[in-house]
């Protein structure tokens, strides 16, 4: 008889919680109740932060970031619909622009204009299309190792898109979960990467039909994001691990060619994940920028 794998992620996602000292607040956008973390609160002379997170990926995500980010800031991070906490529902559309316009109006019930859009991988790609579709725009946008970026200069947005990357993405076993972990990163196996395994394992093997759901949506339209960057972007920081296994760091000349104002770095031996792989450096680089473009003013 198979032992059942017990669930510890509740509980260690409340006591990263505590860790972080941030609180858990709800709220509801498009039929879906969206749980999400804060971190202090709104004023005219501080930035509001919002922090995505990647596929098959959780708000918990950005907690070393937490811990080094300015404390005087105002940091929102969901978990994105159908994802984490908040509800998934099997009829609704998880598409990169139907995200990101969930967001946005979720962003319009915020009292202030000094808001600053970070988001990693699926997250990414989401914010880069939030950035365009909010009125007014961010103050700035960063970008980390972000989804819906061609590897090649001459793609056709509009094309059909194939990738292998769910047989990563998205784990049908304990084997599979552990290939996960190991491949987000930097390629090679790590201690981290075990452990992740262990703790998530149980939760991300009940969630494959809602995964597959919301990968083929992000498929459907899977260079949206890339269609919406250009001399209206706003403010960009681009973050990228130059061992990153599921967006090449060729993805980057993208940026290089259509945004070449953008503030770029690319780290040495980091993979897919700078804000868990090199935390101290990338949260300070971001930090840098968002503080270089927060506005003063406050509109409520």
């Amino acid at each position: 008889m198979k032992i059942p794998t017990p669930n510890l992620w509740p509980a260690a996602r409340t006591g990263q919680r505590w860790l972080v000292q941030a609180k858990r607040r709800e709220t509801g956008i498009d039929g879906h109740r969206m749980v999400y973390l804060e971190k202090g609160s709104p004023a005219a002379d501080r930035p509001t932060v919002l922090l995505l997170h990647g596929f098959a990926a959780m708000k918990e995500n950005w907690a070393f970031w937490l811990q080094r980010l300015p404390s005087h800031w105002h940091i929102l991070v969901p978990d994105l619909p159908g994802f984490g906490e908040s509800d998934y529902h099997p009829g609704a559309s998880y598409r990169y622009e139907e995200q990101a316009l969930r967001l946005k109006a979720w962003i319009a019930t915020l009292a202030t204009n000094n808001i600053h859009i970070v988001g990693s991988s699926m997250g990414g790609a989401i914010a880069a299309v939030l950035a365009h579709k909010m009125t007014p725009g961010p103050a700035s946008l960063t970008v980390l190792n972000s989804a819906g970026i061609p590897e090649h200069p001459d793609v056709d947005l509009d094309a059909p898109f194939e990738t292998d990357r769910d047989a990563i993405l998205i784990p049908r076993d304990w084997a599979g979960v552990y290939r996960m972990f190991n491949s987000v990163g930097n390629g090679r196996p790590t201690a981290m990467g075990v452990a992740m395994a262990g703790l998530l394992g149980p939760d991300l093997l009940q969630r494959t039909g809602a995964l597959r759901h919301i990968f083929n949506d992000m498929l459907a339209d899977a260079l949206a994001p890339a269609r919406y960057l250009g001399p209206e972007t706003p403010p960009l920081q681009v973050q990228w691990g130059d061992r990153d296994v599921i967006t090449p760091t060729r993805c980057v000349d993208w940026f290089r060619k259509v945004t070449p104002g953008a503030d770029i770095h690319v780290f040495s031996g980091v993979g897919h994940l700078p804000m868990l792989e090199n935390p101290g450096r990338s949260a300070r680089a971001m930090a840098e920028f968002v503080e270089r473009h927060s506005v003063s003013v406050q509109t409520v």
